[in-house]
């Protein structure tokens, strides 16, 4: 498990910063009904973001990261993975999510990001949309930037660069000729799953493809650093959150 249930966001929330909040149903191309949780911001800075999370689905830190970015003038929209195996009902911390991770598809995950993203531009008219992806939605972060969703940016926080994967999504190391906006690449020097060669390999492939990006790692930490109860990672939490909005702020309006 990339996070505990009881895990949150490492970050303080601002009071009045979000306009609303709330639960909806998304429907993906291929006819998929899907949670996603938006978040309008009281005073919008022209960005908007999808977020994707890791394998617990829309699970309560997404919903209140979504709170976090609006109050930081970021419309966002965060989604389930699950609509197609478990459907759109509320799921508590006794929720059992692995056998439904084992039923994704990458053909699913994109339909979903994609209507993820036309539905906050519906809503929200964003100048310029990001997305952001944790653990396994951090590597589905780095492929949309492939999608052709004409995205300003995408950020992935430990998200698998090299590698096979469970549910068909490709190495983003091995795809970064199709990427059309800058990435930043967030890593924990000490990601277990995530080795140093990996992170390397796939720098050194976003250098050679031309792509704009930025390769981060913390040094001593662990995977899902960026955590509330992390109090020990406090630091590399909080620049890292730096290093998002100072991407989101300097690609809104590109």
């Amino acid at each position: 498990m990339c996070f505990d249930h009881d895990s949150r966001p490492p970050i303080a929330p601002i009071a009045g910063g979000a306009l609303d909040a709330g639960e909806i149903v998304l429907e993906s191309a291929d006819g998929n009904r899907f949670a996603a949780f938006l978040a309008r911001a009281a005073g919008p800075t022209g960005a908007g973001i999808v977020i994707l999370p890791d394998v617990r689905g829309l699970h309560a830190y997404y919903r209140e990261l979504a709170m976090r970015f609006a109050e930081h003038g970021v419309d966002a929209i965060a989604i389930d993975y699950f609509g197609r195996s478990a459907g759109i009902g509320d799921r508590g911390p006794s929720f059992e999510h692995q056998p439904h991770v084992a039923q994704l598809s990458y053909d699913g995950l994109r339909a979903d990001s994609v209507a993820a993203a036309a539905h906050i531009r519906a809503v929200a008219s964003p100048a310029s949309l990001f997305t952001i992806g944790f653990c396994m939605g951090g590597r589905l972060a780095f492929l949309t930037a492939g999608f052709g969703l004409g995205l300003a940016g995408v950020i992935g926080l430990y998200g698998w660069p090299t590698g096979p994967s469970r549910n068909g999504t490709p190495a983003p190391a091995e795809v970064v000729k199709t990427f059309e906006c800058p990435v930043l690449a967030i890593f924990g020097g000490a990601d277990e799953g995530i080795p140093p060669a990996s992170v390397g390999a796939f720098e050194q492939a976003l250098a050679a493809a031309g792509a704009d990006h930025r390769v981060i790692t913390y040094d001593g930490a662990p995977h899902s650093f960026f955590d509330r109860k992390a109090a020990e990672f406090a630091d590399a939490s909080a620049a890292a959150w730096d290093e998002v909005l100072d991407f989101v702020r300097g690609h809104t309006g590109d």
